[in-house]
């Protein structure tokens, strides 16, 4: 029954109000912390008036819809909606429309509840490629949207890649993925534990530790194989270390950030002194997370900048999920008599040169 799908607004409000003190308390500053950090995103209107008198100007406006990923299988994630629909939220995209797989709702209460937080304008329990083309294309219940955010698995991905171009989308993700640069002076079980909240997240997830000292190496792999032995998602976070893991040895700090800048990570931690005399060296990275009390999951939840980040090396060319995502550039050119006979002779010269008489 199609009508089961759409959640109300008063189904998410009550799934809000059924959480505990600290959940509701959470999602609120969180929701609050994220907002603040994209509004100083909106971009500023340019209007000027050039040396011969031509007004040239260029005007941000927010698309007209969004549809949010959001995952539900092996795991539940109220920081993605967040994350995804309050930047909408700020740019002042009008329909933003929430895609779910969730079955369950009292298990996923929390997801409903971040939506409620997050003001979207529906939720619809739909999951998987077939969701993706139903936001892209449209249904007879569900009109179709301008733009689709949001990570989802390795089908999600592929429908995303498909249906770009009838609509837009922010990115093909890939796994999660975490750098740590650190050296004598981190904590290992710190960095063990960063590690392995990266690679938690999925089979294929990666996590990479690069030092200048061998035995904080040796350290951290010690402890790593400890935390595993009580990790609830043992499984999943020692599949993923023991493929995709690594431990590299540099010969120092300069070194190391090549190989960031090489690799171009989506979530980059520098554990080390004078590490914020580094920043600017860093070229390709998703996020950067500076000193021993930045862990990365703070920035998957609280901080305020967006967790939606480029993968698989794309940080190379792209950047994370954020206020400029819902906006379209449009430019404005207003000529006068004088102006346009000043330059029309150009005009006609390299018109001529293209073969475009009408334009001439």
């Amino acid at each position: 029954n199609i009508e089961e799908l759409y959640l109300s607004k008063n189904i998410l409000k009550n799934a809000y109000d059924s959480l505990k003190k600290e959940e509701k308390q959470a999602l609120k500053i969180a929701a609050e912390r994220i907002k603040n950090f994209h509004k100083h995103q909106i971009p500023v209107n340019i209007s000027y008036k050039d040396h011969i008198d031509i007004n040239l100007g260029l005007k941000y406006s927010p698309i007209s819809s969004a549809g949010f990923y959001v995952p539900g299988g092996k795991a539940i994630y109220p920081s993605s909606v967040l994350m995804n629909a309050i930047p909408a939220l700020v740019a002042g995209v009008e329909r933003r429309v929430v895609v779910s797989p969730v079955s369950d709702l009292k298990k996923s209460a929390i997801v409903l509840a971040a939506a409620y937080v997050a003001n979207v304008t529906e939720f619809i329990c739909m999951g998987g490629a077939h969701a993706v083309a139903a936001l892209a294309y449209g249904t007879e219940t569900l009109k179709a949207v301008d733009k689709i955010v949001g990570p989802g698995n390795a089908y999600v991905a592929e429908a995303k890649r498909q249906v770009f171009g009838k609509v837009g989308i922010d990115s093909i993700a890939g796994p999660s993925e975490v750098l740590i640069v650190c050296d004598k002076s981190a904590n290992p079980n710190h960095v063990a534990i960063d590690l392995l909240s990266q690679a938690e997240h999925d089979e294929l997830a990666q996590a990479i530790l690069i030092t200048d000292d061998k035995e904080l190496a040796l350290k951290v792999e010690h402890s790593i194989k400890e935390f595993l032995t009580t990790l609830p998602r043992s499984r999943i976070a020692s599949s993923s270390w023991n493929n995709f893991g690594a431990i590299i040895l540099v010969q120092d700090m300069n070194e190391a950030i090549k190989i960031v800048n090489f690799i171009a990570p989506e979530h980059l931690q520098l554990i080390f002194k004078n590490a914020k005399t580094f920043v600017n060296k860093v070229k390709n990275a998703g996020a950067i997370f500076l000193g021993p009390f930045t862990p990365e999951a703070v920035g998957d939840y609280i901080a305020g900048p967006n967790h939606v980040l480029p993968t698989s090396g794309t940080a190379k060319f792209s950047s994370g999920l954020g206020v400029l995502d819902f906006y379209k550039r449009t430019t404005i050119v207003n000529f006068n008599k004088k102006n346009l006979y000043e330059l029309g002779e150009h005009v006609i010269t390299l018109a001529k040169a293209e073969g475009l008489d009408a334009h001439a």
